[in-house]
């Protein structure tokens, strides 16, 4: 990424005023800094010479300390507000590198990018924030102090400015070249972190079959080794700064010393006045201040910057999908009334020669409850994604009360669906707030005791030692599948939306279990509900006013 790349002020909106105030307090900073530099030349001098007292230069002083007030100041809402616009950007970027990547839909995320993403998401963003507050306001400074201080020193002496004009280039030219080896060695740090966080992930994902195989202790090895790496990438990029700091600390030492040499050795055979080289002499260090301090500061945002980058590679993605909520004006017709027609629908498997539905016509009658059939991966959990938008068709098409699908606003549809999939989303915290309940309901609400009655969730909450305020964890840890099962069917029938979308509900659960799964079903359709359900059994299948049949077909390759 470029020190400022133009797409960051596209894609974050919280950083365009954060960057008009820099440029502001940068100009005032330049001001600052000059004045300073001449006040205190300008109360020193008289005083050595013996032209004035400290009595004659005290207003100066004053003025003086009023500067060193204004600069703390300065630097102190450069600061505060640069931890702020840091804040706001990374949430602002991850907001949308979340939503891109739910827009490009689940097969692009399994395509190897569910765990950069994710490491993208939750950690890497945050190093985003020493961009923020301290190289960017670096980087204006050097837009601001460094050419105005050179000016005022050419103004005082034309001999120095040369000498800092020779001098000046060689901080650039060194942090190009340590700058592209840190650039380098941030990215393979946060290609290592990628690396590590995937297989943690994974491993999490699958403990607990290696646990019940014996193998838990065989991924011990892998682990270890890409945190091994994943250090050694970190203390790399940490040596390269050290380095280059130390580098262009010696660069901007000597070109001070030299500038300064001259100078005093032009004091003193009397060539160059008191004021003006105590002047110079303060205000040499300031030109060159900036430039050092990028050097020293993109090292630290370098991590930064390359997340941003991964995060741009992202937001650039082609839409996979039709239809998102930018391009799509269309609000979605009311699904209590409005009929679903699917005609010739074919979606081609990723990595397979498989089209899975192949050529699938069908029509999902409002308030009526139609099942999906067909042998395992003929397509019927990819129909649902394509009618809920989160799979791109690769023919056919398929229209909601005459409008084309990729015609609609895809929020708006998704405010009148429901979706319970085989492994519903519980997230951690109490049964009352995964059921998401508006404010007129309660535990005690006749709507919330009905619906757990039908689905047989209120022996699950007898059971539970706290009620409907017990604690379960991420994905519904605390409670069996078939009890997350029945959870979910009892947050659609509490909170019921004019379509219903259940993939497989009766997979996990006994014989029993699936009475209380028919039962809701069938409220769902007494309240007008249209019901889209995935089922194997008969139970399920007997409910249904239409069956549809979803065959795959495997393409030969020529």
């Amino acid at each position: 990424m470029k020190p400022l790349d133009k797409r960051l002020l596209a894609y974050a909106r919280g950083a365009r005023s954060y960057i008009g105030l820099l440029a502001v307090t940068g100009l005032v900073s330049a001001c600052l800094v000059i004045a300073q530099c001449l006040l205190i030349s300008g109360s020193i001098s008289p005083v050595i010479d013996g032209s004035k007292t400290f009595a004659d230069v005290a207003g100066l002083v004053g003025i003086l300390a009023l500067v060193f007030a204004l600069r703390l100041l300065v630097t102190y809402l450069q600061e505060a507000y640069g931890h702020r616009a840091a804040l706001r950007v990374i949430a602002d970027l991850r907001t949308q590198v979340i939503r891109r990547a739910g827009d490009q839909g689940s097969r692009w995320l399994s395509q190897g990018r569910t765990a950069s993403t994710v490491t993208l998401a939750t950690e890497a963003l945050d190093d985003l924030e020493p961009y923020f507050v301290k190289f960017l306001p670096q980087m204006i400074l050097t837009a601001t102090v460094t050419p105005l201080t050179l000016g005022v020193i050419l103004w005082l002496d034309w001999i120095s400015a040369i000498a800092i004009l020779i001098c000046l280039p060689l901080i650039p030219i060194f942090m190009i070249l340590v700058g592209r080896m840190t650039q380098s060695n941030s990215q393979a740090r946060l290609s290592s972190m990628e690396r590590l966080s995937q297989q943690l992930l994974d491993l999490l994902a699958g403990l607990a079959t290696l646990k019940a195989l014996g193998r838990e202790q065989s991924p011990r090895r892998r682990v270890k080794d890409l945190g091994e790496d994943y250090a050694d990438k970190t203390m790399r990029t940490l040596y390269v700064a050290f380095l280059s700091g130390a580098v262009l600390e010696f660069l901007a030492t000597l070109s001070t010393a030299l500038v300064a040499v001259e100078v005093g050795l032009r004091l003193v055979y009397g060539n160059i006045g008191l004021f003006a080289g105590l002047a110079i002499i303060m205000l040499t260090p300031e030109v060159f201040k900036p430039l050092r301090e990028v050097g020293s500061q993109f090292h630290a945002s370098a991590d930064g910057v390359a997340a941003c980058q991964s995060a741009f590679e992202i937001l650039d993605e082609p839409p996979l999908l039709a239809g998102d909520s930018s391009t799509s004006p269309k609000l979605a017709p009311d699904l209590r009334r409005s009929a679903i027609d699917i005609t010739e629908l074919s979606v081609e498997a990723p990595g397979r020669a498989t089209i899975a539905p192949d050529s699938l016509s069908a029509r999902i009658e409002p308030g009526t409850i139609t099942a999906l059939k067909g042998p395992s991966g003929s397509g019927k959990s990819t129909t649902t994604s394509v009618i809920l938008k989160l799979v791109q068709p690769s023919g056919g098409s398929v229209t909601i009360g005459g409008i084309d699908l990729a015609e609609i606003n895809k929020e708006s549809l998704w405010e009148q669906v429901t979706w319970v999939p085989q492994q519903p989303v519980i997230v951690p915290g109490t049964i009352l707030e995964n059921l998401e309940l508006s404010r007129e309901h309660s535990e005690d609400s006749p709507a919330l005791l009905n619906a757990s009655k039908l689905t047989g969730f209120d022996d699950v909450v007898a059971s539970l030692p706290d009620g409907w305020n017990t604690l379960i964890g991420q994905g519904g840890v605390g409670l069996s599948v078939g009890q997350r099962q029945r959870l979910a069917l009892t947050r659609a029938l509490v909170t019921p939306r004019p379509f219903v979308i259940l993939d497989e509900p009766s997979a996990h659960l006994d014989a029993m279990s699936e009475t209380f799964v028919s039962a809701a079903v069938r409220a769902l359709a007494a309240e007008g509900t249209t019901v889209l359900v995935i089922a194997h059994r008969n139970a399920i299948l007997e409910l249904a006013d239409n069956v549809i049949e979803v065959q795959a077909n495997t393409v030969r390759s020529q």
